[in-house]
């Protein structure tokens, strides 16, 4: 695979990015592509494993070593059927996800790994540009019908598979347009709302109804669904977010990430939006929560023209390296680095907010902290345990929660009955995605819990197996791994 010696002769080179000054102006994505010779040389460090470890890393089984041939060979209209054989949206990954298979890579235990991601998302961007990527209709249709109710990447995935099985689809989504969290949870800057919207034409043309602004469970009930479709599949997302039980949390200017985001995007959309508008411009900013949400916060908080950002973590700081216990392949936790932090915003670990103080007209004014420390007792769960001393007062004008999601949503599942796992969310099998009511599948952040859009991609695609088995008495949709590689 790539270049024998390739992974000697080549060091890992990544896309650029525009100065900081210039895509803090606006909300457009701001990478810098690679030369086409450099995407080669590239897809050329891909190793002749024995094992191709970065196949366990991916929870789609991409057949990462077989594109990154085809990209250094020059052959990029085989690197896209073959990355879109087990990834129904490449440009969705190709952005925004955190690359498991990297850190599985062979050539990663010493050196930089392959870059994957990158490769992947040029992949697709070429096939785009080229037309490549046209709709799949199907020669017959089976006259079953399917409702997919969510239109995240677990609903697209099912969406797309079920139909390229012959059977009518109809994806619900209560929000304006398609989407899910892709479209009103990441800003633009990371990605466009264009790079959505073309996929969802060729899915249209495809065959796929939408129908958007309808909640299920409130604008048409659950049960009438299950009534007029052979089957549904639930993909509405873990959507419950978590809340700060501390003095203070109701004070104007205590605001949840994704009443913060959604309302950028739309804005960013020209969708109207409802309520007050929130702003951090002139503020002093905290984002509460260090992960991939508090970075997006802390990104739109900059564009907004913010006094200043700064980012708390109750974990302590990792390190860049490997932690001891998370070796290779297995994925490390450790110190990530987004853009958004490289924009302007401090950061600060082991600390825990204990309240909001706020003025004589509820506004927040201020919150007061505590350091904090990781006790490990053998064999027990680590206990955090407030470092005495060290309770500190932080001036603040708003303060935004991402602390991520606690479940999802119980309206459909109360409609049809369904029973839930002790996070609240809907319980359905790993191994076949079916609820305790027959025809009701589950998959993506509904099923597993708060994960990746990789992990949401390939729910979608395995759920999609195991409805067109339920409908037709056998299935030959793919499941992971099962990518039919094209001779091209």
């Amino acid at each position: 695979m790539g270049k024998t010696t390739g992974f000697m002769e080549f060091d890992r080179k990544d896309e650029g990015y525009a100065p900081v000054k210039e895509r803090i102006k606006n909300y457009k994505e701001f990478t810098q592509p690679l030369k086409e010779a450099e995407l080669k040389n590239q897809g050329a460090r891909c190793m002749d494993c024995g094992i191709p470890f970065c196949h366990s890393g991916c929870p789609l089984g991409n057949l990462i070593p077989d594109f990154n041939d085809a990209v250094y060979r020059g052959k990029w209209e085989k690197a896209t059927k073959i990355l879109h054989s087990t990834n129904n949206f490449p440009e969705f990954t190709g952005r925004l996800c955190p690359a498991p298979c990297e850190e599985a890579c062979v050539l990663g235990i010493n050196e930089d790994p392959v870059s994957i991601e990158n490769i992947e998302k040029n992949i697709v961007e070429t096939a785009f540009k080229n037309g490549w990527i046209q709709p799949e209709i199907p020669s017959k249709r089976t006259g079953k019908s399917v409702a997919v109710i969510g239109s995240g990447p677990s609903g697209l995935a099912a969406a797309q598979q079920l139909n390229r099985a012959g059977h009518l689809v109809t994806v619900f989504e209560r929000d304006e347009k398609a989407g899910g969290l892709l479209r009103y949870g990441i800003p633009d800057f990371k990605m466009e709302k264009n790079v959505i919207d073309r996929r969802l034409e060729v899915m249209e043309k495809e065959g796929i109804i939408f129908k958007t602004g309808v909640h299920v469970g409130v604008d048409v009930t659950a049960t009438d669904l299950k009534k007029e479709f052979d089957s549904i599949v639930l993909c509405g997302g873990a959507t419950v977010r978590r809340h700060l039980p501390i003095p203070g949390s109701d004070a104007k200017g205590v605001v949840q990430a994704m009443d913060f985001l959604p309302q950028n995007n739309r804005k960013v959309d020209g969708i109207p939006y409802k309520g007050e508008e929130l702003s951090a411009k002139g503020k002093k900013v905290i984002v509460i929560g260090g992960g991939d949400t508090g970075s997006d916060c802390i990104g739109t908080s900059i564009r907004h023209g913010a006094v200043s950002v700064t980012n708390f973590e109750i974990m302590p700081k990792s390190t860049t390296s490997r932690p001891d216990g998370q070796p290779w392949p297995f994925w490390p936790m450790r110190l990530r680095t987004s853009t958004s932090h490289k924009e302007g915003a401090e950061r600060v670990f082991s600390i825990s907010t204990k309240n909001f103080n706020v003025d004589s007209e509820g506004n927040l004014k201020s919150l007061v902290t505590v350091e904090v420390e990781w006790v490990k007792s053998p064999g027990q769960r680590p206990i955090i345990k407030e470092v005495e001393g060290t309770e500190k007062e932080w001036e603040c004008d708003l303060a935004l929660l991402a602390l991520g999601f606690t479940g999802s949503e119980t309206t459909i599942a109360d409609q049809l009955g369904l029973e839930m796992d002790p996070r609240t969310n809907i319980k359905a099998s790993a191994s076949d995605y079916k609820t305790n009511i027959p025809g009701v599948f589950a998959a993506g952040d509904q099923r597993r819990g708060q994960s990746l859009i990789v992990w949401a991609i390939s729910e979608g695609r395995q759920a999609a197996h195991h409805v067109d088995k339920f409908l037709m008495g056998k299935s030959e949709l793919p499941l992971k791994g099962d990518g039919d590689l094209p001779r091209v």
